[in-house]
């Protein structure tokens, strides 16, 4: 049983699998419309969502299967103390997959190793959100043609911004790239990604102003400030 809990999940082969046959249901809906037919997924989302939860709930639906969860954790038995692991072997009874985000870092590992049915992490904490990741991939693909040979800026909240974390990992696999990182020193991108990257030769800026660097990117990926992850009000308005 294979689950999904960070972009390199998937080698760059699988990727570009899997990227054809997004394309190719993009383009063909109605030949993939039965594929998931009698298949539930079960989102349990503990933090709240609605682009990600709506999406694998939508998708779900247009391949013929059915959705079952929660939208809060305080619509679910984790108001009453129940832990991920409890949860996850109930879900797993009437399930036959799960989306899971959750504000703990980590915590959908934890449901996948007592799991019975595949699980993807939809967002853990400021850790990774290998999904977004990988629509992210496809649309670049989309619009540029490729993945290699790309300047990327990145801007905004480097610090606590998940996807941003996901999408650097997963684009370090692919040749010729540069990376910018735009954002307040506050919010500057993690050490360990930056040690990742001169581990792996790659080059990248971090630099303050978006203005000076915009005539150099290929591509720039915004993201907002992750409010959410910030301890207090003051600190968030002050950024």
């Amino acid at each position: 049983m294979r689950h999904l809990m960070n972009p390199l999940d998937f080698s760059v082969e699988e990727l570009d699998q899997l990227f054809d046959l997004a394309n190719d249901i993009e383009k063909h809906p109605d030949k993939y419309a039965h594929t998931c037919e009698g298949k539930k997924l079960a989102t349990c989302f503990y933090e709240p969502s609605t682009r990600t939860r709506l999406s694998f709930e939508a998708a779900m639906m247009n391949l013929g299967g059915k959705v079952l969860g929660f939208a809060d954790a305080s619509n679910s038995s984790a108001s009453k103390g129940e832990s991920v692991s409890d949860t996850i072997r109930v879900i797993s009874c009437y399930a036959d997959i799960c989306a899971m985000r959750h504000p703990k870092e980590g915590a959908p590992i934890v449901a996948a190793e007592k799991s019975r049915i595949p699980v993807i992490n939809a967002g853990d904490g400021g850790h990774q959100h290998p999904t977004q990741t990988y629509a992210d991939l496809l649309t670049i693909r989309s619009l540029k043609g490729h993945l290699n040979n790309l300047t990327i800026g990145l801007c905004g909240d480097l610090k606590f911004g998940r996807t941003v974390h996901s999408l650097v990992n997963a684009l370090s696999r692919y040749d010729n790239l540069r990376f910018i990182f735009i954002s307040p020193a506050e919010l500057r991108v993690p050490d360990y990604i930056t040690e990742m990257l001169r581990e792996k030769n790659i080059p990248y800026e971090e630099v303050i102003r978006l203005e000076d660097k915009l005539p150099e990117l290929d591509v720039l990926y915004m993201t907002r400030v992750q409010k959410e992850r910030f301890f207090n009000e003051e600190d968030y308005v002050r950024l």
